[in-house]
């Protein structure tokens, strides 16, 4: 399997519910890095898996609503605890959906699968991966 990765960061906000998570139930902030992996099987004719600059604006444009925001004011968000792992598949889930509206133009369909990686620092992160079935969806 062949693959490219691209990374963003965001900045946000958010709080938890439940004792598990200790003084993380306070809002606090956190700076993710995120890396999207796009995978494929076999190259494209001009030998890549995606375009990077393509791969790189929609995984931009997925994360601009979310940069510099509390996640606990976010309709979509209230009532959820946003963990990392959750935000992983949450990012996932508008990539994915980006590729399907034609992000990626003519390699979306081509890919076999994604990998959204959130990291929280150098010592914790959490990610979210799964088989892209692009023309399954259409």
């Amino acid at each position: 399997m062949y693959s490219v990765s691209v990374r963003d960061h965001i900045m946000i906000a958010h709080s938890f519910v439940g004792a598990i998570f200790g003084p993380a139930q306070a809002l606090h902030g956190a700076t993710f890095v995120v890396d999207a992996e796009f995978r494929r099987r076999q190259l494209s004719p001009e030998g890549l898996v995606v375009d990077i600059g393509a791969a790189s604006a929609l995984l931009k444009q997925v994360l601009a609503p979310l940069n510099y925001q509390n996640l606990d004011e976010m309709p979509e968000y209230r009532g959820r605890n946003t963990t990392t792992e959750y935000l992983a598949g949450d990012i996932h889930r508008k990539i994915a959906a980006g590729i399907r509206a034609g992000a990626l133009g003519a390699d979306g369909p081509a890919l076999d699968g994604l990998r959204v990686v959130l990291s929280e620092s150098h010592t914790a992160w959490g990610s979210y991966e799964a088989p892209l079935n692009v023309e399954a969806a259409r």
